[in-house]
């Protein structure tokens, strides 16, 4: 079975060694394997939330493509594209939006991270935020659910994200389906094997900390970056400490096993600093070299990247204008040429529904159980103090409904009922992932028909 891969490139910078290292090249290794169907994008729309700089984003966009075709990503084997250049992608973000509960991006870190930096400094809770930021994570489930991506590889901030797009993929199965799943579930991929390297201070390489080593400069600038690595004081002779050596981690991240035994020896032996560096440069400076060069021809020759994302935005597009007309046709967006039906009458509620059940422990603890309306236990509760506690637990859940539930997927048999950053709430095990996907739907399913 092909497995289909997704990966954005937010276009506000310049790729340096470190974004090489943790994103690009192991990237472009796994889109070498022939069982993987790879999606590469330039998140220009995502962009646009974190910059105001025209420019600036004009200009990251050219060095990025220009930075991913030298590094050796095939356009021809894999679909990239630029993400403005899909315009399907917004609609669906529309879509989505419409399904998408309030709730469910008041939780997004980046929004909950802004608010909170502004109530302590005694601002409105909501300043400076705006809707881009607020709504990201429906693009972002947009750009996912659009290709019906397997597997997306992410860091462990944007895990969440990846969370949502699945919630809302269910929840559009859930009203619009009728039997059909649009939209598979995808799954975060985090690479704990993928480096991430020390800049020139030892801290994690970020423009943030003016710390990095530029990706594509010149020899010349990649050598003078690399004299600014900070190291301790031990002199040429002195045995030097590896292992606390952020410049021997940048050496690791690209010497073969054999190379970075001996360089380790050298360390040891005495090694002096100047000439350590030496031995980093030469070595980054080979890895490089003809990617730099392609590089630099490459964005002298913009109309030649245009070409390439462009054909690439029409490869993208052969997959997502028909699925997009399925989506509209689903949820009512129809040409009035086709058959128009009326609305189908609406059902009686059945006689039966979910419930909550509230009991008391031996120990004197309150639990409540939430039981599915054929009676299947769905989830059971943490100790509560009280039953008022209960009751108003259970009206917070009823009262935000089923979008706005918050379900984590626990140890991988197992799931947990979150509010208010506490878990709350267990769900029984199960055997498989698909068994533990379809009992969190019915969880979902089964609020909803408490909810008025």
């Amino acid at each position: 079975m092909t497995t289909r891969i997704l990966t954005g490139i937010t276009t506000t910078g310049t790729p340096h060694l470190g974004n090489y290292a943790g994103a690009i090249r192991p990237a472009i290794l796994a889109s070498r394997d022939a069982a993987a169907d790879s999606f590469y994008f330039l998140a220009d729309y995502h962009a646009l939330i974190k910059c105001d700089d025209p420019l600036r984003i004009q200009r990251s966009r050219l060095e990025i493509a220009a930075t991913w075709l030298a590094c050796g990503l095939d356009a021809e084997r894999v679909t990239f594209y630029r993400q403005s250049d899909v315009p399907e992608i917004p609609e669906l973000t529309w879509l989505l939006t419409c399904v998408t509960a309030k709730g469910l991006l008041n939780r997004a870190h980046a929004y909950k991270a802004s608010v909170d930096k502004n109530v302590e400094n005694g601002e409105d809770p909501d300043a400076g935020v705006t809707m881009g930021l607020y709504s990201y994570p429906v693009l972002m489930a947009a750009d996912i659910l659009m290709f019906n991506a397997h597997k997306v590889p992410v860091g462990r901030d944007q895990i969440q994200h990846v969370e949502m797009a699945r919630d809302i993929a269910q929840r559009f199965n859930h009203l619009f389906g009728n039997g059909r799943e649009f939209f598979t579930l995808p799954e975060a991929v985090i690479e704990e094997s993928v480096a991430t390297l020390p800049g020139l201070d030892g801290r994690k390489m970020s423009k943030s900390y003016d710390n990095t080593i530029p990706l594509f400069g010149s020899a010349k600038e990649l050598k003078a970056a690399i004299a600014r690595i900070v190291t301790d004081s031990r002199l040429p002779g002195e045995p030097k400490d590896p292992d606390n050596s952020h410049l021997f981690t940048l050496y690791q991240a690209f010497a073969t096993a054999q190379q970075q035994a001996d360089f380790r020896q050298e360390l040891l032996d005495g090694l002096a600093w100047g000439d350590a560096k030496q031995r980093l440069f030469e070595l980054l400076d080979n890895e490089l070299g003809d990617a730099r060069e392609l590089y630099h021809q490459l964005i002298t020759k913009p109309a030649e990247l245009e070409d390439i994302l462009q054909a690439g935005a029409a490869k993208a597009r052969r997959i997502a204008t028909p699925f997009l007309g399925e989506l509209r046709e689903a949820v009512g967006l129809r040409n009035f040429s086709s058959e128009v039906k009326s609305a189908a009458p609406t059902k009686k509620k059945s006689s039966k529904t979910a419930r909550f059940a509230s009991f008391r422990e031996a120990d004197g603890a309150f639990r409540f159980r939430f039981f599915a309306a054929d009676g299947e236990e769905l989830l059971l509760s943490r100790p509560l103090s009280n039953p008022k506690a209960i009751g108003s637990l259970t009206q917070r859940l009823i009262a935000g409904g089923p979008d706005a539930l918050e379900l984590r997927e626990d140890e991988g048999d197992q799931f947990t009922l979150w509010l208010d950053d506490e878990c709350i709430a267990d769900s029984p095990r199960f055997e498989s992932a698909d068994a533990l996907d379809a009992a969190m739907l019915r969880v979902r399913e089964a609020l909803a028909t408490l909810v008025e």
